[in-house]
């Protein structure tokens, strides 16, 4: 299917690693030129490298704290006027889980560190989206797609299930609100995700249970394995990117406002 990518422009917050990369290489890979945003440098330049000699696309690495109003303002405008315009928004630049001393229980939680994790998350996105869609109205096309996660459907962590649910709200909001300007704005739960940091979770568990890293995998996505998923595995990063790719392209049109869960089918919880 061609997803209709082919000469859009794109920002991804979060894309020097992890999901947000996966997602970068999967918009350029469609066609789309991308401009790359995190707040470290050095890393940005070698995943434009990678990706533009991977890709053959145009990869813009543009340093920026989202926490800054005027970075990230700046940062959209270096964005759009290197493209030659904005289409596409990714929000995921926030460390996965939420801030160590904000996740409960109550009585541990440092409010800086809450607040912390709202401003980078929540408000990042808030920031990035209001900086980006001057410029997708403009053309009266565009696309936000929020990365979020599955703890805003679990209990227990204050900091990072709160700060995701949050999310979700600003995508039907912002739906709501852009749908007329031929902008439509999603968002994505992924679940626990395959990225450059999971052999370093994987051997530091494993140390734990004294097992091997390959054993705690395996006993996670077991079948009913309360860790697990339906698909008895865990999902990569370049799936989800997958997803997202859809939600972004020109065939998404009726979806906008929605949330979809990419976690290979974790929990037995039914939404309706």
């Amino acid at each position: 299917m061609d997803l209709g990518l082919r000469g859009k422009h794109a920002i991804v917050t979060g894309g020097s690693l992890g999901i947000g990369k996966a997602i970068a290489r999967e918009l350029a890979r469609e066609g789309a030129d991308v401009a790359v945003v995190a707040r470290t440098k050095e890393q940005l330049e070698a995943t434009a490298r990678e990706l533009a000699a991977e890709t053959g696309q145009r990869i813009i690495p543009l340093a920026a704290d989202v926490t800054s109003k005027a970075q990230v303002d700046d940062v959209v405008a270096q964005a759009a006027r290197q493209l030659g315009g904005l289409h596409i928004l990714v929000n995921s630049g926030s460390p996965p889980g939420g801030s160590a001393t904000a996740t409960g229980p109550i009585e541990t939680v440092v409010d800086e560190d809450l607040l912390q994790d709202f401003n980078v998350k929540y408000v990042g996105a808030l920031r990035c989206a209001r900086a980006a869609i001057p410029f997708m109205k403009e053309q009266r096309w565009g696309r936000i797609v929020n990365i979020s996660g599955t703890n805003a459907r679990n209990a227990g962590n204050l900091s990072g299930g709160a700060r995701n649910t949050s999310l979700v709200h600003l995508t039907k909001t912002l739906a709501v609100q852009l749908g007329r300007f031929g902008i439509t704005v999603n968002c994505v739960h992924p679940g626990t995700t395959r990225t450059e940091r999971t052999p370093r979770l994987l051997v530091a568990r494993a140390r734990e249970l004294g097992v091997a890293p390959e054993e705690v995998e395996q006993r996670d996505f077991a079948p009913d394995s309360p860790r697990g998923n339906a698909i008895c595995r865990m999902v990569d990063a370049a799936e989800i990117a997958y997803v997202t790719a859809f939600l972004a392209s020109d065939k998404a049109w009726a979806i906008s406002g929605e949330l979809v869960v990419a976690t290979g089918g974790a929990g037995r919880a039914v939404y309706y």
